[in-house]
């Protein structure tokens, strides 16, 4: 049985930067403080605010995230779908959509792998 993926998984987790989002001052400093252009830069910014909401998923959900993002992009897609819809904090326009999103699946298969680790 093939998986239906859906966009609004990932603009879900993209949530934390909308602008929708409950007010807090510190979070949007932090988000206006990175250039979203910036592979470091967005990779940071998702250490520090994606990471922990996606740790928060159980495993199959947190497969299904990396699966759906993994399938838009085999798939060329262009990710309007989430852009259109989120009202951001992001000083500046996402110039490369695609590349947002390939900088988000390797943090989040990073993510994923990390917490897989046993403790030493």
């Amino acid at each position: 049985m093939k998986s239906t993926y859906d966009l609004h998984d990932v603009w879900g987790l993209l949530f934390v930067f909308s602008i929708e989002n409950t007010h807090d001052v510190a979070r949007e400093e932090i988000i206006t403080s990175k250039n979203v252009n910036d592979d470091e830069e967005l990779r940071q910014l998702f250490d520090f605010l994606i990471r922990p909401e996606f740790l928060f998923h159980s495993p199959k959900e947190q497969n299904l995230l990396i699966n759906t993002l993994s399938y838009f992009l085999e798939n060329d897609d262009s990710f309007d779908g989430v852009f259109l819809n989120l009202d951001t904090y992001f000083d500046s326009d996402v110039n490369d959509q695609r590349r947002f999103m390939r900088v988000l699946l390797a943090s989040l298969v990073r993510y994923q792998a990390e917490s897989q680790k046993p403790d030493r």
